[in-house]
């Protein structure tokens, strides 16, 4: 079994394994860069530190859109054109991924930095917190082209079949960014702008390490210079398929700057005040991201298994492998919401001491807000199945519906009717209702794929 021939005869129980372990872990470990700036800030610096995070938090998914469109689009054409045979244009995609990482991330290192007070009010920021996150975004931001590099290379990596790499790659940028925090935030007493510091060199140290991977060392698609003359033409094609992917990055940051100011508005309005609402919800959403990017990494994981097996008209495969993802992100799932409804203080301790308040509101948050997410075990596979099968309209419908159509307009309705507490009230709705047409699309899809093996 040579190249790339094993996604097609591997059983798919190891390949799974083989791929959604590294990814998982390359993905948590990713979350994981956020959520330690968190504990170390919160520990550091207090809530207003960690207000001012959340603040950026939907400037760095608003620049991680263009990677994921980048590179789900680059790393699913890839296998695709791989299961069919066609390495030429698997080259080409390879390239065209990388070209469009780097002319992306140097447009967004510019213009973010140049709007970044307007940006920070937009968000949320109050008097209190706009200080801590201009020193917080300007670094970061001024830095997204490492960042925005770092998202699509580890997708092209594991496309190539070195999921193994990838996740090495992202363990080192973790360990530099856990070394990098205390000393630059406690030693060096630099607070948040230390935090930063410690982020973009864990980022940088990541990104090396790529480089080293595509400069002679890939393996099933080797990359030369004759790859990057006609990659142009590819990059059209990657940004379709990638475009879900796009299309559930902007609905997120949409979603976090409606979140954000709604916190701000009602909690002045409430016995919380302005800043604990937007700090105890953006702490709960990063801890709870490290065991969602779980589930993201099994489905990612999945997702060479999909693209080639669907590409070599291989269906029964790819439903074996669909069945299987399901099941590991409902396993995830349940085990997360007991830990949320049982054991609240043991995670709102990790983020440094609060008040009275900040504590009944960090408990609430974990308890309502994330009750339901068992039903995004569906919803995440789905989207991440759509994708990598050429299918970017189910997807994208997916993703839309959660994010905008549907998220948006509850948290204002519940907002109007029952203050910032109503806005907690909107997670488990739009869990259930997403989870459920995920359900529905997949077996339309699988009738389909049998109809046809048939």
């Amino acid at each position: 079994m040579s190249g790339d021939e094993f996604l097609g005869r591997e059983s798919i129980g190891k390949l799974l394994f083989k791929f959604a372990m590294p990814m998982t872990v390359s993905l948590v470990l990713s979350a994981v860069y956020n959520m330690v700036d968190q504990i170390f800030i919160g520990q550091g610096v207090g809530y207003i530190g960690n207000s001012a995070t959340n603040v950026i938090f939907p400037l760095m998914q608003l620049t991680l859109a263009f990677g994921f469109m980048f590179g789900d689009g680059a790393a699913s054409y890839m296998n695709l054109c791989m299961g069919e045979g066609n390495y030429d244009s698997a080259k080409k995609t390879l390239a065209a991924g990388i070209v469009s990482a780097i002319i992306s991330g140097v447009i967004l290192s510019v213009l973010l930095p140049l709007f970044m007070v307007k940006l920070c009010g937009i968000f949320g920021a109050t008097e209190k917190i706009m200080p801590y996150a201009l020193d917080y975004g300007y670094i970061i931001c001024g830095a997204t082209f490492i960042g925005l590099f770092d998202a699509v290379t580890m997708n092209l990596i594991r496309a190539d079949g070195s999921p193994g790499f990838a996740m090495l790659g992202l363990v080192a940028g973790c360990v530099t960014n856990l070394i990098g925090d205390p000393i630059a935030i406690f030693y060096l007493n630099l607070g948040v702008k230390g935090a930063a510091w410690a982020t973009v060199l864990g980022q940088a140290v990541n990104a090396v390490m790529n480089i080293w991977y595509f400069n002679g060392h890939t393996k099933s698609v080797k990359l030369d210079k004759a790859a990057f003359k006609d990659c142009f033409k590819f990059i059209n094609k990657i940004s379709r398929l990638g475009f879900s992917s796009f299309v559930g990055q902007i609905g997120f940051v949409i979603v976090l700057f409606v979140q954000n100011n709604l916190l701000v508005t009602y909690g002045a309005l409430s016995k919380y005040g302005a800043e604990i609402p937007m700090a105890a919800l953006g702490v709960t959403m990063k801890f709870f991201t490290v065991l969602f990017v779980a589930v993201i990494g099994v489905s990612a994981g999945a997702q060479p298994i999909f693209s080639y097996n669907y590409g070599a008209k291989k269906y029964d495969r790819v439903i074996k492998t669909l069945k299987l993802v399901i099941i590991s992100a409902f396993i995830i799932l349940i085990s997360a919401t007991l830990w949320f409804q049982l054991a609240p203080n043991s995670i709102i301790k990790l983020f440094g001491s609060g008040n009275e308040l900040y504590n009944e509101f960090s408990r609430k948050c974990l308890r309502i807000f994330l009750s339901l997410i068992i039903f995004d075990a569906c919803e995440l596979a789905g989207s991440t199945f759509f994708q990598s099968i050429g299918k970017p309209v189910q997807a994208s419908a997916l993703i839309m519906t959660r994010q905008i159509i549907l998220q948006v307009p509850l948290m204002y309705l519940f907002c109007k009717f029952y203050g910032v507490e109503g806005l907690l009230y909107a997670g488990p709705v739009d869990s259930f209702t997403v989870g459920t047409m995920a359900m529905i699309l997949l077996w339309i899809e699988i009738k389909k794929m049998r109809k046809a093996e048939r």
